[in-house]
């Protein structure tokens, strides 16, 4: 049998191949949208994929299943409860499949959506038992499956859900077992999750804190608690998963703008994206535009900050990390992309177009403008974060309540904006200038500067 995962940077996605090379065929377990790499392992290792199996209908990411079929030839196959809209084979409990020496059984495990599902997976040629489990979004290593994201009127009834799978769907199966995710540490459909990939479903019951409790109260009071932000672009993404996402295009298409093409793009009303990191875009960038860099989890972060409808622009380095940038955004099911700005900000500065800056300052600048009494300091951590240690001075507002608020964040006089890293603090010093709140400035390093300097906090 073959098997391999995958694992998607940044969304904290993984996807799943399993098949037989002596049969020649393979399926591909919660796809990426970007599938040249499945097709690349395919042909390599001599198989053609055949199935495409959708553990549920997901929320923060878009779906290669129709890419796959349209390359492949390949049958989709989602929960019979779905209610997509396009052409598939629907699944339903016990449900076995046979891909040369791999076996697949089909389990319903409802709970972080109605429609989810595990796959049993056996591997013939060793034994006629099942060796592991791709347990999607329900059993994560070290947490559960959210259960809000299908909708607050359910919620009561997914929570039950969730718990009756975990106990007693899965609560039959060997501690042997080896569990697979469908995702891992950086997906906002979980929290807490390990930086391990894999785990055995007797080590979870063991280490896992939310498969120890013993009541389904104290399990929903658990599995309640603050659950992690949920980004606008999910409910996009669920809407093109369950209509099947459009096909992406797969030849080179010139996106390069000038300065006034770009310039004219933006007066029609384009989102731009500066890419670049936080000294840079703080030094120039174009009026109006966001600095969300390309770092890990660039793509979360644009699903909270970005309308997924919005018309795009992008200021980047280099065509490669324009096309870098490009996959990412087709992951989350941003495809109206318009282009990049030609040669970067230093063109449009010659070109004699206005630039603003994004003030810069260091832990020691700011400890010394607390000491003199001249601060209003927004911190936007979490509030877990928060609740961890901040500067006595600071006022808090979650980064998520600054993106809905917007502008109307912005206080009185000059403020300075922190959070762990300098990252999230200049997304949202460039949102509050863009907005119009002129005297903004991002803190540096953030929170992490200030211990590491040796400040103090208080909790």
């Amino acid at each position: 049998m073959f098997f391999k995962q995958m694992q998607t940077p940044g969304l904290g996605c993984f996807s799943y191949l399993i098949g037989c090379p002596a049969a020649g065929v393979m399926c591909v377990v919660d796809p990426r949208r970007d599938i040249a790499e499945y097709l690349g392992i395919a042909s390599a290792e001599g198989m053609r994929i055949t199935h495409v199996f959708e553990t549920h209908v997901h929320a923060d990411h878009v779906s290669g299943a129709q890419e796959l079929k349209s390359a492949t030839g390949a049958q989709i196959y989602v929960h019979e409860s779905a209610g997509v809209a396009y052409p598939h084979t629907p699944l339903k409990h016990g449900d076995t499949f046979r891909l040369g020496a791999a076996a697949l059984e089909i389990l319903h495990t409802p709970g972080h959506t109605p429609n989810s599902v595990s796959i049993l997976v056996t591997d013939t040629q060793r034994f006629d038992q099942p060796e592991l489990i791709l347990t999607g979004d329900l059993l994560f290593v070290g947490d559960v499956g959210r259960p809000d994201l299908p909708g607050n009127e359910i919620l009561g009834e997914q929570v039950e859900n969730l718990y009756r799978s975990l106990h007693h769907v899965l609560g039959s199966l060997p501690d042997s077992l080896e569990i697979y995710p469908a995702h891992g540490q950086g997906s906002l459909c979980g929290r807490g999750m390990s930086a391990k990939n894999s785990s055995t479903l007797g080590y979870e019951r063991l280490a896992n804190p939310m498969l120890r409790h013993k009541s389904l109260e104290t399990f929903r009071t658990a599995v309640l608690a603050a659950l992690p932000v949920r980004p606008q672009s999910f409910s996009h993404i669920i809407r093109t998963n369950l209509t099947g996402a459009p096909l992406l295009e797969r030849c080179p298409i010139e996106r390069t703008l000038t300065p006034a093409q770009f310039e004219e793009r933006m007066k029609a009303g384009a989102v731009v994206i500066d890419t670049r990191d936080a000294p840079a875009f703080g030094g120039a960038h174009i009026p109006g535009s966001l600095n969300i860099g390309f770092e890990k989890q660039m793509a979360n972060w644009v699903g909270m900050a970005v309308k997924p409808d919005s018309p795009i622009l992008l200021v980047v380095e280099n065509r490669e990390r324009f096309e870098a940038m490009r996959t990412e955004l087709h992951r989350i099911g941003y495809d109206d992309i318009l282009g990049y700005l030609a040669d970067g900000i230093g063109n449009w500065i010659r070109s004699g177009r206005a630039i603003e800056s994004l003030g810069q300052i260091s832990v020691h600048e700011l400890k010394a403008m607390l000491e003199a009494g001249e601060v209003t300091l927004l911190d936007v951590r979490t509030p877990a974060e928060w609740e961890g240690g901040h500067i006595a001075q600071a006022r808090h507002t979650p980064f998520s309540e600054v993106l809905k608020n917007g502008p109307d964040t912005c206080l009185t006089g000059p403020v300075q904006v922190i959070c762990g890293s300098g990252y999230r603090s200049n997304i949202v010093g460039s949102l509050l200038k863009s907005g119009g709140c002129a005297q903004v400035v991002s803190v540096a390093g953030g929170m992490l500067a200030w211990r590491r300097a040796g400040y103090s906090v208080v909790s």
